[in-house]
């Protein structure tokens, strides 16, 4: 089974308590699964985290059975969308979930050591490390496909799932060095190219994108319907794009985490 070689273990703020599973050493890396949840896909790249030399860390936020075979996204995303802790449609607005995640990124900070963390989000939960990066621990935010909220509006198309203070503390970290990395394919339409051009207004050089043509007669055939970089739609071949998102991911927590920040 995908997850044989994590250790399960719970953690609990606030009165809420979720399941974590974690493996290797060094210093921590939030993985924030996409929807349906710990598919044997986010495990994988979860694997790549911790043989990279970090602590690979993954909270069950929702979906059933973790790491399962072909979990459905339908009921997983409607038990979300009405969730009080996720923020699916207004902008402007942090999810509640962050708090926790925020919690649990404190925590093991703590527990692995290191110079700060790093968090991953995909899709649905894509703009968590953005919202999570108001905590000083987090050092290497990576922003996969944010789709949150739903890009039906022009304004939601804009909109980077944080409040307004959040995003103040967002940019006042950001202009003291620490970066954030977005990727999404040029076609998708769940995380639209409205909201990375947002992100480069708000933090400017501090924003660095990766956005990965999947257009009609794109060079390595990847499909219009693209949405997942490091998971679902990952091509590992050396010189794939998406094989080159992976390492570029890899490296920022090297360099981040690993190599001391000057």
């Amino acid at each position: 089974m995908p997850l044989d070689d994590y250790t399960e273990d719970t953690f609990t703020h606030d009165g809420k308590t979720r399941t974590v599973y974690r493996q290797g050493d060094g210093p921590a890396v939030v993985v924030i699964a996409e929807m349906p949840g710990i598919t044997p896909n986010v495990v994988a790249f979860a694997d790549r985290v911790a043989a990279a030399g970090f602590t690979a860390v993954l909270p069950h936020l929702f979906g059933g059975v973790p790491a399962a075979v072909g979990p459905s996204v339908v009921p997983t995303l409607a038990a979300a969308c009405v969730s009080h802790e996720f923020t699916v449609m207004a902008t402007r607005r942090t999810s509640p979930v962050i708090e926790w995640l925020k919690a649990l990124g404190r925590h093991e900070h703590e527990r692995c050591g290191g110079p700060g963390i790093g968090v991953v989000g995909m899709c649905f939960t894509g703009g968590f490390a953005l919202a999570m990066m108001v905590d000083d621990a987090v050092l290497a935010p990576v922003l996969s496909q944010p789709s949150l909220p739903f890009a039906i509006t022009s304004a939601q198309k804009r909109d980077l799932g944080v409040g307004d203070a959040d995003l103040a503390r967002v940019k006042e970290r950001a202009a003291g060095g620490v970066g954030v990395l977005g990727l999404r394919f040029t076609c998708d339409r769940a995380a639209p190219a409205e909201r990375f051009e947002r992100l480069r207004d708000e933090l400017g050089d501090a924003f660095v994108a990766v956005e990965i043509d999947s257009g009609k007669g794109n060079p390595h055939g990847i499909p219009r319907m693209a949405h997942s970089v490091l998971t679902e739609h990952l091509v590992d071949e050396p010189g794939h794009p998406t094989r080159a998102a992976v390492d570029q991911v890899l490296a920022l927590f090297t360099t981040r985490l690993l190599v001391p920040a000057e």
